[in-house]
């Protein structure tokens, strides 16, 4: 079997956990998830994000990386819930934008970001799921993780035009 990498992009609440959990269920494929559960500064960045925006997503950086690491040992085809690509190009792109990373952060941020790239092979496919933001408020809310609660729906309207652009 040739080796295939598939990577699911989309918003917060977009589907990409349900999506991977088809794919891998329905052609028994190797899935990769996001580690939200393991960072350990998720939790403080919703009730502080000034504070712990540049932790939280170096911590991503360098689970992405592992987990790109990972995959790419896998015999077969393998699917991944969030890249390392969205968690440099959208979301700590976004933090950046909005003031919640200094400069001086987001600049080492990404010269980490590029550096791993160099080492990386990139999908092979990748599936981007786009969704009305009345329908991510309403998963977010029906999956119950607390922290996610009280995002700003401003904030997740910010991230939709990323993934646009």
């Amino acid at each position: 079997m040739t080796k295939k990498y598939i990577a699911v992009a989309g918003n917060m609440g977009s589907g990409k956990s349900s999506l991977v959990d088809f794919l891998c269920k329905y052609y028994k494929l190797k899935p990769f998830y996001e580690p939200n559960e393991m960072n350990p500064y998720l939790e403080d960045f919703y009730s502080d994000m000034r504070r712990w925006a540049f932790h939280s997503q170096l911590f991503f950086l360098s689970n992405k990386f592992r987990i790109h690491q990972e995959l790419a040992e896998v015999p077969g085809t393998v699917v991944q819930d969030r890249t390392i690509y969205e968690d440099a190009e959208i979301f700590a792109k976004h933090l950046y934008l909005r003031g919640l990373i200094e400069k001086r952060d987001y600049t080492t941020y990404q010269d980490l970001y590029r550096t791993i790239l160099r080492s990386l092979n990139p999908p092979d496919l990748m599936i981007y799921l786009h969704c009305p933001l009345r329908t991510i408020r309403r998963r977010i809310r029906s999956r119950g993780r607390q922290m996610e609660q009280e995002i700003p729906s401003e904030y997740i309207k910010r991230l939709q035009s990323l993934y646009k652009e």
